[in-house]
């Protein structure tokens, strides 16, 4: 072979400038790049070992990858002992933007009943070099018998030059001559830290001046069995830094019909990040022990953002370069599949018999994440049969308000007569159980959910049966829970007939209507909801993150004609006493907005009650 030079294929100028500036995010890719390709040799010499006996023998007793730095002459080397490369295929190979060996090589043997897996999918990688490169030359040796050694070099900026070679091993010898703005890749340290990090896990050893730089046992390929649960710790600590044990491990596996392996962890408490929408999301990618992305957001919704852990797939669509996955078909099944995990086996822990000496594992979890739960089962239809499983819930008849009741055990509990179950949405545990809409429900002996988390209003909006079960809010519509009344509580009831109009009238558009009640027992009146409207709770989270437009929930008053204040109240309207009636009825209606913690009007509202009490107070006098 004589020394010439070459031009580029494919306009190279234009499209490799295009690459070095703008494909890769990091300059520090490039050794990823380079090492998988390395490993990828070493897996390609390895597989053909198996069907011939003429391959060129390895040079050491081991197979490795060999990093080396002169920091003097500014140089990075990286050598492999791998299967080498033909003058033929270091014109094809290095000439050619976008052309790959490895893709090649599967492409002859897709036949093949053990077909390989490598890392190398498309021929840039390669290139990525150029990013801190000035110079870039390549020793190579083919292990295939009668191929002479070549060198290749080029300055990447359109031609390269191919001449005849000295190595006399098999492999491939890389000589990056480093920039000076990348003078920080030729400390070994620098390239340790890189390889530890998206590397570490490759069976072949990488060696950094002579020192093993990756050690890491790629625990996700193990089977479960083999991994032990201080290995599984030991590894998610390593992986977030968090000193606590994993409230979950989730480590499974698919061959068919994708490949994927995962081991992911659901932490004990909350990440600090959860709720800040800049923060990253997902797990780790890797693709045949490389690590892909940090963070793999396509791969998990993102109402599973708390899961923390590793996702590995030979499947994986790749792009151009390694860091850019593409939101292919394979990528949505893999997805699709991990969910699935997840939620069965967060399933099976929920379903677990609890303790006797301490609460259930799963409560933590539902403590944690349940509102991303309910989101998910809002958001994601097809996954609701799983995450239904997973729902949990605080209620009235739990009086630590610590307690948390599956539907399951709701419908177990339900006493005859039941036919629905009954929830009440509301900003606090407290303010629910103080709500009058619960009076008539629980002396029915009947229990009610209370929802307090902001997602609720959305979520039940999507929940709206279990098993055949109706769900109902105990704050909208009317209620008739078929009550039988004996003569002397009939004889109780005040005639709101003349009443309910002039109340209506009095209050305008602050109400949609005044009707009687039938979920009072012991209150004078209260505010519902309307039924397909959007909820006084619902309007007031939407005011609470600054919506605008936000439309005013349409708010019925309902009466208890048993109350002694309703019937005192029909009686003055009945005996033409409005002067009386009137402020009695206002303060009638702050009364039901105070219930729910609301105050239209304080100064309105405390003028009211003022003149209220002025008047009880010379009526006292004047009795005296």
């Amino acid at each position: 072979m004589t020394s010439h030079g070459h031009t580029f294929k494919a306009e190279v100028q234009q499209l490799l400038d295009l690459m070095i500036h703008s494909l890769y995010s990091d300059r520090e890719i490039f050794l990823r790049e380079l090492v998988s390709n390395a490993a990828d040799a070493l897996d390609r010499a390895r597989f053909l070992s198996l069907t011939r006996d003429d391959l060129a023998p390895l040079a050491g007793e081991q197979p490795q990858i060999r990093i080396t730095v002169d920091a003097e002459a500014n140089t990075v080397v990286i050598e492999d002992d791998g299967i080498g490369l033909t003058e033929a295929e270091a014109i094809e190979n290095l000439g050619t933007i976008a052309h790959s060996g490895t893709k090649a090589f599967l492409a002859a043997l897709e036949d093949a009943a053990d077909e390989p897996s490598f890392i190398g999918q498309f021929g840039v990688g390669f290139y990525s070099a150029f990013m801190v490169a000035d110079e870039v030359t390549v020793e190579s040796c083919s292990a295939l018998p009668d191929e002479a050694p070549i060198t290749w070099k080029s300055e990447g900026k359109g031609t390269y030059d191919l001449e005849a070679g000295d190595r006399a091993v098999r492999g491939t010898k890389i000589t990056v001559k480093l920039r000076e703005d990348a003078a920080e890749f030729a400390d070994p340290a620098r390239l340790r830290s890189i390889i530890k990090h998206y590397s570490n896990f490759l069976p072949w050893p990488i060696l950094v001046d002579g020192e093993q730089a990756n050690q890491a046992k790629a625990l996700w390929l193990e089977p479960p069995s083999a991994v032990s649960d201080e290995e599984a710790r030991e590894f998610y600590q390593e992986l977030t830094l968090d000193w606590r044990e994993p409230a979950l491990v989730v480590h499974g596996s698919a061959d068919s019909p994708i490949q994927y392996s995962a081991l992911l962890f659901v932490p004990s408490e909350a990440p600090y990040d959860l709720w800040q929408p800049e923060a990253e999301r997902g797990p780790r990618l890797y693709a045949r022990r490389v690590l892909i992305s940090e963070h793999a957001r396509d791969l998990l919704p993102d109402w599973l953002r708390f899961l923390r852990g590793v996702v590995s797939s030979e499947d994986i669509a790749l792009n151009v370069s390694r860091e850019m996955v593409q939101k292919t078909p394979v990528v949505r099944r893999i997805r699709k599949a991990i969910v699935k995990r997840v939620l069965k086996d967060l399933g099976a822990l929920a379903e677990q018999e609890a303790p006797e000496d301490g609460p259930h594992p799963y409560d933590a979890i539902w403590h944690a994440y349940g509102m991303l739960l309910k989101e998910g089962y809002f958001h994601d239809e097809p996954y609701r049969d799983l995450l239904l499983r997973l729902l949990r819930f605080n209620a009235v008849s739990h009086d630590d308000g610590e307690g948390l009741m599956s539907l399951a055990e709701y419908k177990a509990a339900m006493p005859e007569g039941q036919d629905t179950i009954w929830y009440l949405a509301g900003p606090s545990r407290q303010i629910c159980l103080r709500s009058p809409h619960l009076e008539a429900i629980e002396q029915k002996g009947w229990d009610v959910l209370l929802l307090t988390d902001p997602v609720d209003e959305w979520f039940v909006s999507a929940l709206t049966e279990y098993e055949g079960i109706p769900l109902k809010a105990a704050s909208r519509g009317e209620i008739d829970l078929d009550e039988e009344e004996d003569e002397a509580e009939e004889g109780e009831r005040a005639d709101i007939t003349g009443l309910a109009p002039w109340l209506q009238e009095l209050y305008g558009e602050e109400v949609a209507g005044v009707s009687p009640s039938g979920r009072l027992t012991d209150s004078p009146c209260v505010l519902v909801d309307d039924e397909a409207g959007v909820s006084a709770n619902m309007e007031r989270l939407l005011k609470a993150a600054r919506q605008e437009g936000v439309p005013s929930a349409r708010r019925f008053l309902e009466l208890n004609p048993k109350h002694p204040l309703i019937r005192h109240l029909a009686t003055l309207h009945e005996r033409g006493k409005q002067q009386v009636a009137e402020p009695i009825a206002r303060l009638l209606l702050d009364e039901a907005l105070l219930m729910e913690g609301v105050v239209k009007d304080p100064t309105a509202t405390g003028r009211r009650l003022q003149e209220l009490l002025e008047q009880a107070a010379s009526s006292a006098l004047a009795e005296s």
